[in-house]
């Protein structure tokens, strides 16, 4: 592979670099996600999640060799985080990149104030992990943030459903206060749902995304209507995967089996499709019960410079 010596970093550039990224990321990625790369649906999640910081997007790294992205440095919702994505004739990088998150990507601590950077290294990247040791980076544990994969059977086995509830999309049955309620309830944040213009258009954009389908977010609903489980599912087509972000069941319907319902309704309309691989960044015993395994863990790495 043609190594191209002329390497530049700029920042990012929004929304003109996005798509670019996009590209990179598909461009790159390996079967099984032996790049190490983020998946690119994650990618286009990050923009559109609510929590997002998009007033610090330009402190995002960009590496370009003769225009081509080689790299990039940046952070998911705020500063204080990193994750490198590399073309795989580039992680010589590495520590230019590590350089430029500690310029840029470093943010302060919300518990005490201090300036501080997480940088997220894959646990099958020794060279990476030697670096941030070297730099006096300490590994926290309850950082970790694993990648599971699930082989898609064929033929698809039947989804089983308890009794009264129903299997819909929101290109069917879009209602984004149901959809606002169960994942509010089935993020354990209390009864108390707050339902305004802006908590709904929030939830809107999270999930009408740049390449989004409705027909691949899935709501099981129950007997009186509302939504007890939702999953949200994308489709990358040109390698051929799902990617399972996020999934909630309201807990007075917890234990019927219908997230499970949920995430494998989604990854049956994916492999319908195409799709022979289904992702998702959770270590949760529901999704091994359902069939995930273990890729690698992206190990969470912090140093305080002050």
């Amino acid at each position: 592979m043609e190594v191209l010596l002329n390497i530049q970093c700029r920042h990012y550039n929004y929304p003109p670099d996005y798509q670019r990224v996009s590209e990179f990321l598909i461009a790159h990625h390996q079967a099984g996600n032996l790049d190490g790369n983020w998946l690119e649906p994650a990618w286009e999640y990050m923009h559109g999640h609510p929590h997002l910081d998009s007033s610090s997007l330009g402190s995002i790294g960009v590496w370009e060799a003769e225009g081509e992205i080689v790299a990039v440095a940046h952070y998911e919702s705020r500063l204080g985080e990193a994750f490198f994505e590399f073309h795989a004739a580039y992680r010589h990088l590495r520590t230019e990149m590590l350089d430029y998150a500690e310029a840029n990507l470093a943010g302060r601590s919300q518990k005490d104030g201090r300036k501080h950077l997480r940088a997220y290294v894959n646990d099958n990247d020794p060279e990476f992990q030697t670096l941030v040791k070297s730099r006096g980076y300490e590994k926290d544990p309850e950082g970790t943030r694993p990648l599971y994969r699930f082989h898609i059977p064929e033929p698809f086995l039947p989804i089983p459903l308890a009794e009264g509830f129903r299997l819909t999309s929101l290109a069917d049955d879009c209602d984004w206060a149901r959809v606002h309620r169960v994942l509010w309830r089935g993020f354990d944040h209390g009864d108390d749902v707050p339902m305004n213009d802006e908590e709904l258009e929030s939830r809107r954009r999270s999930f009408d995304t740049r390449k989004a389908r409705r027909d691949l977010k899935i709501a099981v609903a129950g007997p009186d209507g509302e939504f007890a489980s939702f999953c949200g599912m994308f489709y990358e087509a040109e390698k051929r995967f799902a990617y399972v972000e996020p999934v909630a069941t309201d807990p007075r319907y917890r234990r019927l089996g219908l997230g499970r319902a949920a995430v494998l309704e989604g990854i049956r309309r994916c492999a319908a499709l195409g799709a022979t691989t289904a992702y998702v960044g959770s270590d949760r015993q529901f999704y091994r019960v359902v069939g995930f395994t273990k890729v690698y863990d992206s190990e969470c790495w912090v140093k305080y410079f002050e």
